[in-house]
């Protein structure tokens, strides 16, 4: 995966403004603002996602908006110009890092959070498979979504620890 990582960096640099244009048309539908319907995962939705809307809040100087239908809110498509702004500032390598945590967790917003050390790859992975894992907790485990999810947060480790070389 860290040759994975530098040889993104290097593209990064080629290909800059397209990937800033796709991750901020992805944050429009990032999936720590579709929140289920379900009374026990919202709980847990706000005790670990809370917090990291206040911080990506923040961080963005705009406010996004949960939904608990496949609707996206017009506010949260207006935020992308504040994101733009935020991963210009990244360097290459930052911006690799952010791109591949960003797929692994279908969420910009955790991507950001992990990019910029306000979270830990355990932290990240918690947060991004929340959902999944709170089916393996109440209907039982999949292996192969184990499997896939154990996979993923290597990937996170391994991401973290670029970040951090």
């Amino acid at each position: 995966m860290s040759k994975k990582l530098e040889e993104a960096a290097v593209e990064i640099a080629q290909y800059r403004e397209s990937i800033i244009d796709r991750l901020v048309q992805y944050a429009a539908t990032d999936m720590l603002l579709f929140w289920g319907a379900d009374k026990d995962l919202i709980i847990r939705q706000e005790k670990e996602w809370g917090p990291l809307l206040e911080w990506a809040k923040e961080e963005f100087d705009t406010k996004f908006v949960v939904c608990h239908d496949l609707n996206v809110p017009e506010e949260n498509r207006k935020s992308g110009y504040r994101l733009r702004f935020f991963l210009e500032k990244l360097s290459d390598r930052e911006l690799a890092a952010f791109y591949l945590a960003a797929l692994n967790m279908r969420s910009v917003l955790l991507a950001a959070a992990l990019v910029k050390g306000r979270i830990n790859a355990q932290e990240a992975y918690r947060a991004a498979y929340l959902e999944e894992l709170w089916q393996a907790e109440n209907w039982g485990v999949d292996d192969e979504a184990e499997s896939r999810r154990r996979e993923r947060f290597e990937e996170l480790r391994e991401i973290e620890d670029f970040l951090k070389s």
